[in-house]
């Protein structure tokens, strides 16, 4: 059973998101925050709380049917990077033409998974 922990329209690119989820895919999910919390990115602090969130839907009782979850045996099986929405603003350029801008959001989502149930 996958503990699972989302981030739906997150202020930022899911371009500049992604190389940071596939870093942390596949390790155990202390290591994976250890490795995000040395990251200078702003898209780490992102996936950082939302891997927490994950931890803690691991730890409550209601999420887990009343087994006790080690942390220490969670393993990251999932870290994904969607593409959300984006805000459309026009801006002006040359020649009297007009150039978009596009304000992205992402869809951060995270899933742990029991290393002995693997």
């Amino acid at each position: 059973m996958a503990f699972r922990a989302t981030h739906r329209f997150a202020r930022i690119s899911a371009r500049k998101v992604r190389p940071l989820a596939d870093m942390v895919r596949g390790k155990f999910a202390d290591e994976a925050l250890d490795v995000l919390r040395y990251q200078p990115q702003r898209g780490a602090r992102l996936l950082e709380k939302v891997l927490k969130s994950a931890l803690g839907n691991a730890q409550d009782p209601d999420q887990n049917s009343g087994r006790t979850v080690k942390v220490e045996h969670l393993v990251v099986v999932e870290a994904r990077v969607d593409g959300g929405p984006m805000y459309k603003r026009i801006r002006p350029h040359a020649r009297g033409m007009a150039f978009m801008i596009r304000r992205r959001f992402s869809h951060i989502s995270v899933a742990l998974e029991d290393i002995s149930e693997l």
